[in-house]
């Protein structure tokens, strides 16, 4: 570690870190920055010059997306409801890493409350694509993936439900990380979906992403869904049986095939075994998602009413004027989309027609990849079907923007592992990204083959 070996000082990368930061402002990555870096970077130095003991990031920024709790800054999840809310808590994913001495350069831009895909529907404005600012970010932690993708910091922290940390990671040319679920805890984190948020992370390279979920991972008594840490085991060294999902490779677009069958000859000309593998259930996956996200969303958007969470709307008049103006500006439209939709499919005669209907076919859907597991170690197939869209291109359709996570929503329904590997760019200089999915507990081996590839 250069910082531990005196080779260069914390501070000296922590500033050029805030100056980079300013020089990318047009992108909009960082809702706001952390007026503490500077300070924490002079204790770490400190501390080294007095030969203390440091942790194994000691010194190094990274970003952290806006709904991770923790006293340092505002909390705000990308909205208006909580632009003022200040945790008294700090989230056990940041709180492990500032024991290993990372210092948090700042909160980065998504979509409120990670209500997207694409880093528009934020409050504090869009962020812009790291290699074309007419594109979007993808979301909802777009603000994340460029801040690393720009080389801003070497690491970002985001969440995935439905593909928020793979779908950005694609479109910016970075690793993006969804790592098993309750692999890493979600105390103090923001909720969207319950039963499928993940805790993950952005990195330029596979040993970064390996260490930083490596530090992050394990049982958390304040987290009930949290597993035992399954990551200090290492990956078995041997040639793996790769799995390539038909049914999602004849969705792709030309070039992000073309990328995708150049990333599958690597794999062979490293001596992996390659095949193809049709998995009919998987196309019901999207729909799936949204009935189940929605229903979970639903329930967790009700604490912010005003009352125990969020702004409150000025001059009302009585409670109930209190409760719907306070949302009703406080939310965005995606937000408000998607809350009356999970209203919608657990409502009275409508409860089994859907949501109960969607539970059934999610159990399904995981018996369609412990089949596919018994033949291979590794599925593979795009991230995304095509490369970042222009910004404002699908907001006004939302069935065009849900379709983003076609490939995506299957293993996160699933609770498996997924990550998304740089494979490429197009002629026009748009990244592409391919999505290797494994067994439960499987990330360290999808990382380890990751590494082979880059």
């Amino acid at each position: 570690m250069k910082i531990a070996d005196k080779d260069t000082r914390a501070v000296d990368l922590v500033r050029k870190a805030l100056d980079k930061a300013k020089e990318f402002e047009e992108y909009n990555v960082f809702i706001s920055l952390n007026d503490e870096a500077l300070k924490k970077a002079e204790e770490i130095d400190r501390r080294i010059a007095a030969g203390e003991k440091v942790g194994r990031l000691a010194g190094v920024p990274y970003a952290l997306k806006d709904d991770f709790l923790s006293p340092e800054g505002k909390t705000t999840a990308g909205s208006k409801m909580l632009e003022n809310f200040r945790s008294p808590i700090t989230a056990t994913a940041v709180a492990k890493l500032e024991t290993e001495d990372a210092i948090c350069l700042g909160r980065t831009n998504m979509d409120a409350f990670s209500h997207g895909a694409s880093t528009e529907n934020s409050y504090f404005g869009p962020t812009l694509n790291s290699r074309d600012k007419t594109r979007a970010a993808g979301g909802s932690s777009g603000g994340s993936a460029v801040a690393v993708a720009l080389g801003i910091v070497p690491f970002a922290l985001g969440t995935d439900t439905g593909g928020s940390i793979r779908q950005p990671a694609a479109y910016n040319g970075v690793i993006g990380v969804r790592p098993t679920y309750g692999a890493v805890s979600r105390y103090g984190v923001i909720a969207m979906s319950s039963s499928i948020d993940t805790v993950g992370c952005f990195a330029t390279t596979a040993d970064d992403a390996d260490l930083v979920m490596g530090v992050m991972a394990g049982r958390d008594e304040a987290d009930a869904t949290s597993l035992d840490d399954f990551w200090s085991a290492e990956p078995e060294n041997k040639k793996l049986r790769v799995g390539v999902i038909k049914d999602f490779m004849n969705s792709a677009d030309g070039e992000v095939l073309k990328c995708t069958n150049d990333y599958i000859d690597k794999l062979k000309g490293l001596g992996h075994e390659v095949s193809e593998i049709e998995m009919p259930t998987l196309k019901y996956g999207l729909a799936i998602y949204y009935v189940v996200q929605s229903a979970e969303l639903a329930s967790t958007m009700m604490r912010f009413d005003s009352i125990r969470f969020g702004r409150q709307a000025e001059n009302v008049k009585g409670l109930d004027d209190l409760y719907t103006r306070s949302r009703d500006e406080g939310l965005m439209m995606e937000n408000k989309r998607r809350i009356m939709l999970g209203n919608y499919v657990v409502s009275t005669g409508l409860y089994e027609k859907y949501y109960l209907k969607a539970q059934k076919a999610r159990t399904l859907l995981m018996a369609e990849y412990d089949r596919a597991f018994e033949k291979f170690d590794v599925l593979l197939c795009p991230t995304t079907p095509s490369t970042a869209f222009k910004l404002g291109s699908k907001t006004g359709d939302p069935m065009e923007m849900y379709l983003e996570d076609l490939m995506l929503a299957s293993p996160s329904m699933a609770g498996l592992p997924a990550i998304s590997v740089p494979a490429g760019e197009t002629t026009e200089g748009l990244t592409v990204g391919v999505q290797l999915v494994g067994p439960q507990c499987s990330d360290r081996s999808l990382l380890k083959l990751a590494k082979e590839t880059m």
